[in-house]
């Protein structure tokens, strides 16, 4: 690795504060599981991410898919569902802490003003990015509990772009 890939990789790492030792960081990730770039590469190398699990818990990381298993950016709609099986999942847990960093905002290429109301809901013990505060709740609703994650049988919605990003 030359001097300006070490640069590069520590930038990147820096972007993302130390986890509190009792918290869950909890990343975007695409649905193969590739670990790669961004956070996802920082939860595998630090957090216990997975390679080859794309969403949920894994060691001391939570993956919210952004991208598709072909890494394809996922419709802000289907981003949202998988944010609503993250809140559902911090809500049935609530002696946990998680650390968000500001999933689909690096490499999915969303806005911060389309990905963080997402989590306007979310319960306390969950610790927003920089500057997401703003669009917390003031007392944050009870959000759906849901079964299973969103199906990703078909990726026919994935070809609709009309929510990517600008």
């Amino acid at each position: 690795m030359n001097r300006r890939q070490a640069t590069r990789v520590t930038d990147e790492q820096a972007q993302y504060p130390p986890v509190p030792k009792n918290a869950i960081f909890v990343f975007g990730s695409n649905l193969a599981g590739r670990h790669g770039k961004g956070a996802a590469l920082t939860a595998r190398q630090q957090y216990g991410a997975i390679y080859g699990q794309g969403i949920g818990l894994q060691g001391k990381s939570y993956a919210i898919p952004t991208k598709d298993e072909h890494l394809r950016v996922l419709p802000l709609h289907t981003i949202a569902a998988h944010v609503r099986h993250f809140l559902s999942f911090a809500r049935s847990h609530p002696q946990l802490r998680f650390a968000l960093t500001p999933i689909g905002c690096g490499l999915a290429g969303y806005k911060e003003h389309q990905i963080a109301p997402l989590f306007a809901a979310a319960p306390l013990h969950l610790i927003n990015p920089l500057g997401w505060d703003t669009y917390r709740s003031p007392s944050p609703a009870p959000v759906p509990t849901l079964s299973n994650p969103p199906n990703h049988q078909t990726t026919q919605d994935y070809n609709h772009r009309s929510n990517a990003p600008n």
